[in-house]
């Protein structure tokens, strides 16, 4: 028998006897290994509200919610009226200062002095009562216009044209009103030399209007009073002729009177 044939075969590792690595080892190790198992813990149990309880929570809870309803519409309702407050208190004060602004203290007429110098003549050479109302008629070139009480009219009239302050040599018109309540006559006497000018208003009634004639002092009053007697119905005692100058001598009522009634309508 040859050599090859007397050899014994090899032995061939198995698994079983084969060394397995350290690493190997322990990742089995880990593998196999159980969890450890979870301490197992009871949750606590529920306490149950009685009714009682119940009840006084919802109370609490609407109480609040009640509560706070309030409180919110009160601090809206002050918010409210402080910011109008704050807004009247802003306009008022811009409008204050605006009108400081805007209206500027006013220097007086340049004729001032003029009118209060007339009036004391008046109330010194009269009465103190002869003046009811003074001031300046600024749209009609600062003009100084004085009412007088018709009693005192035609001693009035004598001061403006003689006296030496005044001297109003002429008077250049005259003018009747009806204001419904009274009628009123405006006179305007002028110093020629010193072109000073001023303006007079007497009144009258209604019922039996009457005003001293100035017709002996100025002739050019003379058809301006002849006018208002005709128009108006207003009498001048005093005047050398007064009868209507536009309407016949026999027509009845005086057209320019506000409670003039025609006899005619269509006239």
């Amino acid at each position: 028998m040859s050599e090859e044939n007397n050899r014994e075969p090899e032995e061939v590792p198995t698994a079983a006897s084969s060394p397995e690595p350290d690493g190997e080892k322990k990742a089995e190790e880990v593998v196999t290994q159980p969890p450890p198992a979870e301490e197992a813990t009871a949750p606590p149990a529920r306490r149950v509200e009685t009714d009682e309880e119940k009840a006084a929570r919802r109370k609490a809870t609407l109480e609040a919610r009640e509560a706070a309803k309030v409180a919110a519409a009160q601090a809206a309702a002050q918010a409210a009226q402080a910011g109008t407050d704050g807004r009247v208190a802003s306009k008022t004060a811009a409008e204050g200062e605006g009108n400081q602004e805007e209206q500027p203290v006013k220097p007086p007429s340049h004729n001032q002095p003029l009118l209060d110098r007339v009036v004391a003549l008046l109330r010194e050479s009269l009465s103190e009562e002869a003046v009811e109302e003074a001031y300046i008629n600024e749209p009609n070139d600062h003009l100084p216009t004085i009412v007088l009480k018709n009693e005192y009219w035609l001693d009035a009239a004598h001061l403006f044209r003689n006296h030496v302050e005044l001297s109003c040599n002429y008077l250049r018109n005259v003018s009747g009103v009806d204001y419904e309540t009274h009628l009123e006559v405006v006179y305007y006497p002028l110093n020629m030399d010193n072109r000073s000018g001023y303006c007079i208003k007497v009144r009258t009634n209604r019922d039996q209007p009457s005003i001293p004639s100035v017709t002996p002092i100025w002739e050019t009053a003379n058809w301006n009073e002849r006018e208002i007697y005709d128009l108006l119905g207003v009498d001048f005692p005093g005047h050398p002729d007064l009868r209507r100058i536009m309407m016949p001598d026999d027509w009845i009522g005086h057209p320019l009177r506000k409670d003039y009634v025609p006899l005619d309508p269509e006239v």
